[in-house]
């Protein structure tokens, strides 16, 4: 055995897809038209796979803000906020989510992903336990192993499990965490956070949510579903990220419990990380202000996320439980799923590639995501080059 035999499954599996013609991992977004299109092997493509929920990615003023920090401020911190200080900008933009959420207190994060590591590493340590839904997000997943916690899976969606798991733990329970998200972002489902709130107050357990992919989605103020379910007091800590709704770059947490605060004095994912750039910052900032007063653009994405999942069903695909901005059809396997995703390239359409093991229940996923951007006539071109290619497959 030798350090480097772990590797030689991934070569395996990597070459399998090199020996079907195409390696969906090195494509190259040659450039960027507009937050729906972009040039992929010299050819017009319609992005159908990339999580700007609202469209915000070229948004003018968005980028005046951006290009406006960059001038004034420079292109980096060149370090983290407890070695080299907060730029005004950082502690705006925490002031702001903490409003915008009615909580008391945000910490910003560089990454969405750090932003789970920093927050689950920190409230879950050696001898508390962690619950956390199956379907969970990697960052999850590493944020829990990450503080040394026991970690316990309880079956997707599957609230007896969950309850069944907390009272396996007897008097540990106050010590327990459970970890759930607003919209699962391989099938686009919703957590029953109505129910997992109930059986968290039943044992004295805290709840994380993580909002990733339904800021700027769910709720009346696009706060996601702790606000669609009107349980935002409930929810003891919210994390979210700025890399889908919010067009930019970035992770935040917010919460009504005073404990926030200290967190930024413990977790080492933000102590020893650099943070923010002053022109992600001001994006972002201009983004939140847009995201809390355009619900046209939240109405629009809905109506549009109805088109695609509606279309892609008639078309004959079997989808997520639910309608939502995650639309994603299961195909029969590994091979099937990269020869789909080869053609729709080829025809000018750009969706994400999700495979086992990285989806639930080792499904091969063809993951599209809508946004409020998309065109009538674009949502049409993606479900005729699925119907196509359904088509040409079985044939």
């Amino acid at each position: 055995m030798t350090l480097f035999d772990k590797f030689k499954p991934v070569r395996t599996a990597h070459q399998s897809l090199i020996d079907h013609g195409v390696d969906p991992f090195r494509l190259v977004v040659q450039q960027v038209l507009s937050p729906t299109e972009a040039m992929i092997n010299d050819r017009r493509t319609i992005l159908a796979g990339t999580n700007n929920y609202l469209g915000l990615t070229f948004d003018p003023q968005c980028i005046a803000a951006a290009r406006e920090a960059l001038e004034g401020q420079g292109t980096g911190t060149t370090g983290s906020r407890m070695a080299n200080g907060s730029f005004e900008g950082h502690v705006a933009l925490e002031r702001e989510l903490a409003a915008f959420f009615g909580c008391s207190s945000a910490i910003v994060f560089s990454t969405g992903y750090q932003a789970n590591l920093g927050i689950l590493s920190t409230l879950a340590g050696p001898g508390d336990s962690i619950l956390l839904d199956a379907d969970s997000h990697a960052s999850i997943y590493d944020g829990c192993r990450l503080g040394g916690a026991d970690v316990i899976r309880f079956r997707h969606n599957d609230v007896t499990d969950l309850e069944k798991r907390l009272v396996r733990l007897g008097d540990r329970a106050p010590r327990a965490l459970i970890v759930l998200e607003g919209i699962y972002s391989m099938l686009g489902d919703r957590a029953p956070l109505a129910a997992v709130v109930a059986i968290k107050e039943k044992y004295g357990a805290c709840l994380v949510v993580d909002e990733a992919h339904s800021l700027g989605v769910l709720g009346e103020g696009g706060r996601g579903l702790a606000e669609e379910a009107k349980l935002d007091e409930k929810v003891d800590f919210i994390v979210g990220t700025f890399s889908k709704s919010l067009g930019s770059t970035g992770g935040f947490c917010v919460s009504r419990r005073p404990e926030l605060d200290y967190i930024r004095y413990m977790s080492r994912p933000y102590i020893f990380s650099a943070s923010l750039c002053p022109s992600v910052v001001a994006s972002t900032r201009v983004a939140l202000s847009i995201l809390a007063s355009q619900q046209q653009l939240r109405e629009r994405l809905w109506e549009n996320s109805h088109v695609l999942y509606e279309g892609l069903q008639k078309a004959g695909f079997t989808l997520g439980p639910e309608v939502s901005p995650v639309v994603a059809a299961t195909v029969p396997s590994k091979e099937y799923a990269v020869a789909f995703w080869h053609g729709l390239i080829a025809q000018g359409v750009y969706v994400n590639l999700m495979l086992p093991p990285a989806t639930p229940n080792g499904l091969s996923l063809l993951r599209c995501s809508v946004s409020a951007a998309h065109t009538p006539e674009q949502l049409t071109t993606i479900c005729e080059a699925f119907a196509t290619l359904k088509a040409q497959l079985s044939e």
